[in-house]
């Protein structure tokens, strides 16, 4: 049995793991990273990275099949599932390839294998015991099911359906939300036909109201269907595929059953509970430090109560190795972090809606423009059709920033830039957005909403 003893031991190597360990690393610290399958996690393997290359194809899929209106004689033929599929596999081998050699560039030793913390700065892998100053638990997150609804045959989460060597004729997708979207919109684009149920009155529940109800119109003429404010009841699967019952009574039927509803912390059986780590429904609890009740204990992304999005589980890494060097890093609260649904329209937002703001502040006390976005000339090029929305208090700060339309996800820098510097609508009306983008759509919601619109009434 060997010992290994570092500065700062990191257990999971996804994308709040590996981010600490790199900035410990460029801090002075020695580093054990700590992952049992490969280092950059769900985000890079079965995530973000591998479903956005998914989307991207739907949306060649897409232009191939409207070219016409655009002048340009192409046609759509189908979809090579294969060729799809080695194109994503390229890009998160490159990636991974990529990350593996920066951590060996920094100095981080990654140790392969599964670890159990057993005491406030001991980790067990193997027959080794891997200790540090501090201890950083960064073991991420799975695809969650709802209670009674078992994973397998046909009835899959986004893990699965990535691995599909084929298109699907008819797909049911139980969750409006981010995931469940976003494999609609790749799944319409391909030629399916694609049913989604979500429990909650919208479709991407957590945007603001103007913003999901333009999303469920954008979808509607897409031919998505949806099922709103009706739970799941039960699915029976049959050798052709499913048959998805509701509350109601009404029933969806498909090939298979896509389980979108959220993730869950991965945190059973490692040691956390064992060693008095304080835990709730599986989470990790933390201040807003990210310190645990144990001195020395830090958790950081998705096992920590809020946002589970993988730049927040970054960010995470990043303070915490911050923290522990004493530089005293800022605090960006969950509501500042942005947030992008890379569907067709995309989704991106940051901040107060409209109705946490009214909440907060008083509705007197609030004021919001909406620019439409038949008013871009970028979005007029493009076909788009969608919004930008300010929020802000009267005489004061800008506080929400929610939009929705084709490549929205891309002007997000530039608000929760506004939003986390607490900007004033006239502060950042006068600076200048080049002609013709997008991005002059949030230059003219700031003017707007600073009292002197230019193309806007």
């Amino acid at each position: 049995m060997a010992e290994q003893n570092y500065d700062l031991v990191v257990l999971g190597a996804g994308s709040g793991g590996y981010a600490a360990a790199l900035r410990a690393a460029e801090l002075g610290m020695s580093v054990g990273l700590i992952e049992k399958n490969k280092v950059g996690g769900t985000c890079l393997h079965v995530g973000c990275i591998p479903t956005k290359a998914l989307l991207h194809a739907a949306e060649i899929a897409n232009g191939a099949r409207e070219a016409a209106r655009f002048g340009v004689k192409a046609s759509f033929e189908g979809i090579d599932v294969s060729a799809v599929t080695a194109y994503r596999e390229s890009i998160v081998s490159s990636k991974w390839k990529g990350l593996q050699g920066l951590l060996k560039a920094r100095g981080v030793t990654t140790i392969q294998g599964e670890g159990r913390l057993t005491s406030p700065r001991s980790v067990q892998v193997g027959d080794d015991t891997v200790t540090g100053t501090n201890v950083v638990l960064a073991t991420g997150s799975y695809s969650r099911s709802l209670p009674g609804l078992d994973i397998g045959g046909r009835v899959i989460t986004s893990e699965q359906a990535l691995q599909l060597d084929f298109v699907p004729k008819k797909v049911v997708v139980l969750g409006g939300g981010v995931i469940g979207v976003e494999f609609a919109s790749v799944w319409n684009h391909w030629g399916a036909d694609v049913t989604i149920i979500e429990a909650l009155p919208h479709l991407v529940p957590n945007e603001d109201e103007s913003v999901s109800k333009q999303f469920e119109r954008a979808y509607r003429k897409r031919g998505i269907r949806f099922s709103l404010g009706t739970r799941f009841q039960s699915v029976q699967q049959h050798d052709d595929g499913v048959v998805v019952t509701l509350e109601d009574g009404s029933t969806v039927d498909g090939e298979f059953l896509l389980v979108a509803v959220g993730r869950g912390p991965v945190t059973a059986n490692l040691g956390y509970e064992e060693v008095g780590v304080n835990m709730e429904r599986g989470f990790v609890l933390t201040d807003e430090r990210l310190r645990t009740n144990i001195p020395g204990v830090w958790a950081v992304g998705d096992i920590v109560p809020g946002l589970q999005l993988a730049h927040r589980g970054f960010q995470h890494g990043i303070f915490v190795a911050e923290e522990i060097a004493g530089l005293n890093p800022i605090v960006v609260e969950d509501v500042n972090i942005p947030k992008v649904t890379y569907s067709d329209p995309e989704v991106a937002s940051i901040g107060l809606t409209e109705a946490r703001a009214a909440e907060k502040h008083g509705a007197e006390n609030v004021s919001v423009y909406d620019y439409n976005l038949a008013g871009n000339g970028k979005s007029h090029i493009l076909e788009t059709s969608g919004s930008v929305k300010i929020v802000r208090v009267n005489e004061g700060p800008i506080v929400g920033v929610h939009m929705i339309g084709a490549r929205v996800g891309e002007l997000i820098g530039e608000a929760q830039l506004a939003v986390n510097w607490e900007a004033y609508p006239e502060d950042v009306a006068p600076l200048l957005h080049a002609h013709p983008t997008q991005n002059e759509a949030l230059g003219e919601a700031f003017l707007a909403i600073a009292g002197k619109p230019l193309h806007a009434i």
